[in-house]
């Protein structure tokens, strides 16, 4: 078994950067985006756990209509945390879970929308071949890059 890390990679800093910019909104959206991308990876594991999805689904709901349930954003959260602690063992599995307990955190504090694009990316690096787990990292990386700056231009506000 690889190590568990977060990967890091060469945008890092980039992305930060960038997510400074974002509302919340638009944080919370970009994060719901990568967790999503690698909701399968859990998924195969667990095809019977809707967790992750629902989490995912409370995020989007709170990004569209503005209703905030705190009971509702921790509940999901808490339940995606406790889905990636039932797959231990999985580092793929594991990721994918807490990017999804993450991005629905990130409706509280834009600050976990990072997060949550680390786990996804740490998720994609788990499941890639060790030839080109790194790579596998940096595309995923750049499509989030990609992602946010589009999210950003097309908020509220932005030109």
């Amino acid at each position: 078994m690889r190590p568990r890390k977060l990967v890091i990679t060469a945008l890092d800093d980039r992305i930060a950067r960038l997510s400074g910019e974002a509302d919340r909104k638009t944080a919370a959206t970009w994060a719901a985006d990568c967790a999503e991308r690698v909701l399968p990876l859990f998924e195969r594991k667990r095809p019977e756990d809707d967790r992750l999805r629902k989490a995912i689904d409370v995020c989007r709901a709170w990004v569209r209509t503005g209703e905030f349930r705190m009971a509702g954003i921790r509940g999901s959260s808490l339940a995606a945390h406790a889905a990636a602690r039932s797959v231990e063992d999985d580092d793929v599995a594991r990721s994918a879970a807490r990017a999804a307990g993450q991005a629905v955190a990130a409706a509280h504090v834009a600050v976990h929308a990072i997060a949550a694009a680390r786990y996804a990316v740490t998720a994609v690096w788990a499941a890639a071949d060790r030839g080109d787990a790194d790579a596998a990292a940096l595309r995923e990386r750049e499509w989030q890059y990609s992602r946010l700056f589009e999210l950003i231009r097309e908020s509220p506000g932005k030109g």
